[in-house]
């Protein structure tokens, strides 16, 4: 089809994508992975990056990130187009991983995902000696940013070493913190891995912690 007769993507639904795209990149940064210019947060900038004569491309939103202490560690941000989300597309993301060293990536889909998808995925993220890990969030997910409702305390995520000292500190086994489950929006927004451990800032005098664990964490 001759790009002249595809209808020009509306203006609700661009500013709605800048919105996803935008949150996409606090999430990065939250998680510890650089951005070298804050553009992101700029509407103009995402319509000269992604639209092509009126029309968004999502392609063009995809973006590849490294974390702060460790450039090696590589997160790639894809924004794919299909509805539903199925096993080919996820093989596509799979070999670029592999072909550019990327050990995560994040999938934000419009639609849904298929079963067998999503079950490639959970293969994926629970393999033993895995390559890469690849998370899922839906754009309605990415509406607004949740960390950034005032109900929710700052959190911190705690290094192996910051993790140890606080353990050792109070006497406490990993087992006595508090738990937040994989399913926890904000859990997911942060990524963590069980076995991690947040500090929530409920005030300047206070703090809480817990550890990241599955259901049947024990």
């Amino acid at each position: 089809m001759d790009i002249d007769d595809v209808d020009r993507t509306p203006d609700a639904e661009i500013a709605r994508m800048f919105r996803v795209w935008k949150t996409a990149h606090q999430m990065v940064i939250d998680r510890g992975y650089v951005i070298n210019s804050d553009a992101y947060n700029d509407i103009e900038h995402f319509k000269e990056r992604c639209l092509k004569n009126g029309v968004l491309h999502k392609e063009s939103m995809m973006f590849q990130v490294q974390k702060n202490d460790n450039p090696n560690e590589q997160l790639l941000v894809v924004f794919p187009d299909d509805k539903p989300v199925g096993v080919k597309t996820l093989k596509a993301l799979c070999q670029r991983m592999l072909d550019t060293k990327v050990s995560r990536g994040i999938v934000v889909f419009s639609g849904t995902m298929t079963a067998a998808a999503n079950k490639a995925i959970q293969v994926i993220n629970t393999k033993e000696n895995r390559s890469y890990e690849i998370d899922t969030f839906s754009e309605a997910d990415l509406m607004v940013n949740i960390t950034h409702h005032q109900l929710v305390p700052k959190h911190y995520v705690l290094s192996e070493e910051e993790k140890k000292t606080l353990l050792a500190k109070y006497r406490l086994k990993e087992t006595q913190l508090p738990r937040i489950q994989t399913t926890d929006p904000v859990a997911k927004y942060y990524g963590l891995k069980r076995g991690q451990v947040c500090d929530l800032f409920i005030s300047k005098a206070a703090s809480l912690f817990i550890v990241m664990a599955d259901a049947d964490f024990g």
